[in-house]
């Protein structure tokens, strides 16, 4: 009778349709292990990484970077045009992983934020393999990524507004040049507007040469907590 009343009365019923959904790979987090503010004394030490989004001509692009913070060069990237792509981290990480081959004692720090990809089993699972210890920063706390985040906003005004990637046909060359540039071509105030290339060649040829200007010295803050304890007692 239920059934009748309604069809007379022209009331469909809605059902709750189950959308199945994949399970989501296991996540790990880690500490910050850095200074806002360092003074590094070498190449390789730590490095930051983030990804940052564009439109080309109403395609949409992802960029991942890897830079050394020591010289602001940046050893890795990646670029794919396919939203949420994991491929730009790993590709952006096997250039890094290439640079540090050979390297003896290496103790490099990757700093991220808590990404998807960054907080991966998969991808924290392969940076032990090549020396390297994960940095994270803390939650909704960008600037603990500041020189990340400020390249990539840099980064983004030089290439549309003083290269006008906007009207680009091929963007991953472009991409590939503009890297090849901010290199060994972009002067830059936290190297006494000099290049990374230049930087590194001067670095390497004399001992004595000035160190990027920072107000605190390069080290991880587990020891830095250390040392403050140690004051107390």
């Amino acid at each position: 009778m239920p059934h009748r009343c309604c069809k007379f009365a022209g009331i469909k019923s809605v059902t709750q349709r189950y959308h199945y959904k994949k399970p989501k790979e296991e996540t790990k987090s880690y500490d910050n292990l850095v200074m806002a503010s360092m003074k590094l004394d070498g190449p390789l030490q730590v490095a930051v990484s983030d990804m940052t989004a564009f439109y080309v001509k109403e395609v949409y692009w992802e960029l991942t970077l890897y830079m050394d913070l020591w010289n602001n060069e940046i050893i890795g990237y990646g670029l794919s045009n396919r939203r949420g792509s994991r491929d730009t981290y790993y590709e952006g990480l096997n250039m890094v992983v290439e640079k540090i081959k050979g390297i003896k004692d290496l103790d490099l720090i990757l700093h991220t934020d808590h990404g998807s990809v960054y907080s991966s089993k998969s991808f924290n699972e392969l940076l032990p393999n090549y020396s390297i210890t994960h940095s994270m920063s803390r939650v909704g706390t960008p600037t603990d990524n500041g020189a990340m985040e400020s390249i990539n906003g840099w980064a983004k005004t030089e290439m549309f507004i003083d290269f006008k990637i906007k009207d680009c046909d091929d963007v991953p060359k472009f991409i590939e040049n503009y890297i090849k540039f901010f290199n060994e071509w972009r002067p830059s105030s936290a190297l006494n507007y000099l290049t990374p290339k230049v930087y590194k060649e001067m670095c390497a040829n004399d001992p004595n040469q000035p160190k990027k200007p920072s107000g605190k010295k390069y080290e991880k803050k587990e020891n830095a907590t250390k040392n403050l304890n140690n004051s107390k007692k």
